[in-house]
């Protein structure tokens, strides 16, 4: 598989999940890799955020694949140090062909129960870091007069999320970026397009709250999880997506084969958005 060959990649939020799945399957394909993660716990975030030893596991996997990895702890909501760190990688590598700006973080609540910190910390995450990371990388995407920019938002991002309405707003918001940035990249030959994601199996998806939310009560188990997620998608036997779903469909996106695609949102769900809708928790009479 070779249809990244020559290029380089920048996947932000590449320590786990979807980044690691990002990087790990670029690299498969034939790219060099600039990673990116933070090394520290969102206060307002209720799971367990990126360490260093995780980003260190995907520079393993990567360097596995026989593909180089320029890898560095920095926050996307910190753009110097995204800087830095593409500056980093052209010098290492000389060009950075493609950007997978999947760094993301989920929380809930009712939105007037939210405290602004934990809104902020979402949109500063989910928004602004796609934001400045697209801003770090298009100076060189318009010298060079090609590249592809990669997007992560949602299923959430075309519909509303009840408990999480921050994160549904952030990544709605990632669209209408992509959207406007198609438009403003496209005279220069660069690509921007947005994938959005349906349930995917990853450290943002399990832990306590999760479960609740899928079982419909407290005290939620992964087997409630699993058990719900069949009813999410279309595809019988299928639940919740591995992480690789969305990072074969970001391989192709950043590869020539995608020379005439631009300003789309696709989604990687299972056909969850084909769906009609269901409410989990009626009020009755």
């Amino acid at each position: 598989m070779s249809r990244l060959q020559g290029k380089v990649v920048f996947v932000t939020g590449a320590a786990r999940g979807q980044g690691r799945a990002h990087a790990v399957a670029s690299a498969r394909e034939g790219a060099d890799v600039v990673a990116v993660d933070l090394d520290a716990q969102v206060n307002t975030v209720p799971y367990p955020t990126a360490r260093a030893q995780d980003l260190a596991e995907t520079v393993a996997q990567v360097e596995a694949l026989d593909r180089r990895i320029v890898a560095r702890t920095a926050d996307v909501r910190d753009e110097a140090a995204l800087a830095d760190v593409v500056a980093e990688g052209l010098e290492t590598f000389g060009r950075v062909d493609a950007l997978v700006a999947n760094a993301g973080v989920f929380s809930q609540a009712p939105f007037w129960e939210m405290d602004e910190q934990q809104f902020r910390d979402v949109l500063e995450v989910n928004l602004l870091g796609v934001w400045r990371s697209m801003k770090v990388v298009a100076p060189h995407m318009i010298e060079q007069r090609r590249g592809s920019m990669v997007l992560v938002s949602s299923v959430n991002g075309v519909r509303g999320n009840a408990g999480a309405a921050h994160y549904a707003a952030s990544k709605h918001g990632v669209l209408g970026l992509m959207r406007s940035a198609a438009l403003e990249l496209g005279p220069h030959g660069v690509r921007v397009n947005a994938l959005c994601p349906g349930l995917v199996d990853t450290p943002m998806t399990n832990w306590p709250g999760m479960y609740d939310q899928m079982a419909g009560r407290p005290g939620g188990t992964r087997e409630d999880f699993e058990a719900s997620a069949l009813h999410y998608g279309v595809l019988g036997g299928q639940g919740a997506l591995g992480p690789e779903a969305v990072a074969d469909a970001a391989v192709w996106l950043a590869s020539d084969g995608a020379y005439g695609v631009t300003g789309q949102a696709i989604p990687i769900d299972a056909g969850h958005l084909a769906l009609p809708g269901y409410n989990p928790a009626p009020v009755r009479p």
